[in-house]
């Protein structure tokens, strides 16, 4: 009997997960069906539980749906609490459990793949959207120095740190408020690569720094920004993509994929 699961979003065309999910499950010897589901922008919830009621073990979803999707949930984690959206549901029983995977594959794709700690580091992070509160929380559990949270407008930044304040030392600003030093962590978290925008802010921030995109799938602006800036490494999103989907895999099945030979696979 084959376990089905999905991913929710719209548009899906472009997911990567079924082709990533499918290559856990050989690696793990399970025998699932990854699905791509269109769910109508108005009406999520009720293409969500006819696919339940189909028998699906679990389903990712994507944008614009991880709101709805953490209203749909009948229990949360703490990441999802925190994050106020939710990526990954396992259905069990009549419990509908939502988890949000994106966080900590962020910070496995840094730490274990590109062997980067983050603990006493100093990280700034671009954006305070829902992209940015879904990633706080896993890491200021790696106990940085600092994380800085700049955003065009202040206010949302100032608002964000605030929230996330009682797990580690947060400060929110404007985006022209980024002073002229290095630090060693800049992470992209706005949409402004969609529209082939960098905002601009002070260059002297990207010398010697890591630079990490959570976009994938393109050179962005913040890449080509961070290459002439001096940047120490710049890293797209593709990494954390594959990792947030082996956390939401062992989430739903209790098995462990090899996600190193996925990154690879997909970068080819």
């Amino acid at each position: 009997m084959m376990d089905r699961y999905g991913v929710f979003g719209n548009p899906i065309e472009h997911s990567l997960s079924p082709i990533i999910h499918i290559q856990f499950a050989k690696q793990t010897g399970l025998n699932i069906q990854y699905d791509k589901i269109l769910a109508p922008i108005d009406d999520f919830a009720h293409s969500a539980k006819s696919f339940i009621d189909q028998g699906a073990k679990g389903f990712n979803i994507t944008v614009p749906f991880k709101i709805e999707a953490f209203n749909l949930a009948t229990e949360l984690s703490l990441n999802a609490q925190t994050a106020g959206a939710v990526n990954t549901i396992k259905v069990d029983g009549n419990k509908l459990i939502g988890e949000n995977t994106d966080g900590t594959g962020l910070v496995n794709d840094l730490t274990k793949n590109l062997n980067i700690d983050l603990n006493n580091k100093t990280v700034l992070i671009l954006g305070a959207g829902g992209a940015t509160r879904g990633i706080l929380l896993p890491i200021l559990k790696q106990q940085p120095k600092r994380l800085m949270i700049a955003n065009r407008t202040a206010s949302k930044a100032r608002q964000l740190a605030l929230d996330f304040s009682s797990y580690g030392k947060t400060c929110g600003f404007g985006l022209d408020k980024i002073k002229d030093a290095p630090v060693d962590i800049i992470i992209n978290a706005t949409s402004a690569s969609l529209d082939g925008q960098m905002p601009t802010i002070a260059n002297g921030v990207a010398n010697g720094a890591i630079c990490y995109d959570l976009m994938y799938g393109m050179q962005t602006p913040f890449m080509d920004w961070a290459k002439v800036n001096n940047a120490k490494m710049i890293v797209d999103g593709l990494g954390m993509l594959v990792e947030q989907a082996a956390t939401a895999f062992e989430f739903w099945t209790g098995k462990q994929p090899n996600t190193q030979e996925v990154i690879k696979n997909l970068r080819r």
